[in-house]
């Protein structure tokens, strides 16, 4: 990527995985979808059964070669998020509620101004991750294990 494209990067991102919106522009306008995955370092995304082109693979191991139909990226501005109440394209806005917390609202022309909810698919990567030592971690005795000593600058390498 050249530096024009870089410096033209979203910095604020409106749209996130898992978002209704509608295309507004391409061959599939008018027609809404999920969003499947972000690419940011692209400003694109990929909605879910849109956008669909024919890719030719070339066979090989563990594989067969074919014809097959992918879903291909679109560009972040030919997207726009459902208002979940209109069921309309909008803009989104950010507002903080009394609680301090930070939402998203519906924004434009004919609008219900109502809060769009983080989508599901986000929440569940905000699970805990397991406690469980593995085979790769380091053991707990290792980690507190004290090997320098400020006072008498012991456990300090010989330069």
């Amino acid at each position: 990527m050249g530096w024009k494209a870089a410096e033209k990067l979203i910095r604020h991102w409106k749209v996130l995985r898992g978002d209704n919106v509608m295309i507004i522009r391409g061959k599939d306008k008018g027609e809404s979808g999920t969003i499947k995955r972000v690419i940011r370092s692209q400003n694109r995304v990929i909605v879910e059964g849109k956008n669909l082109v024919k890719k030719h693979i070339k066979g090989g191991e563990g594989h067969e070669g074919g014809i097959f139909t992918v879903e291909a990226p679109i560009h972040a501005s030919n997207v726009q998020v459902l208002d979940p109440i209109t069921g309309k394209p909008c803009k989104v806005g950010t507002r903080y509620l009394e609680d301090g917390t930070k939402v998203r609202v519906s924004r434009g022309i004919g609008a219900s101004g109502s809060i769009i909810p983080r989508p599901e698919i986000l929440k569940i990567r905000t699970t805990p991750r397991p406690t469980v030592a593995g085979a790769k971690d380091t053991p707990m005795d290792l980690v507190m294990e004290k090997t320098y000593d400020a006072k008498t600058g012991k456990g300090m390498p010989e330069l």
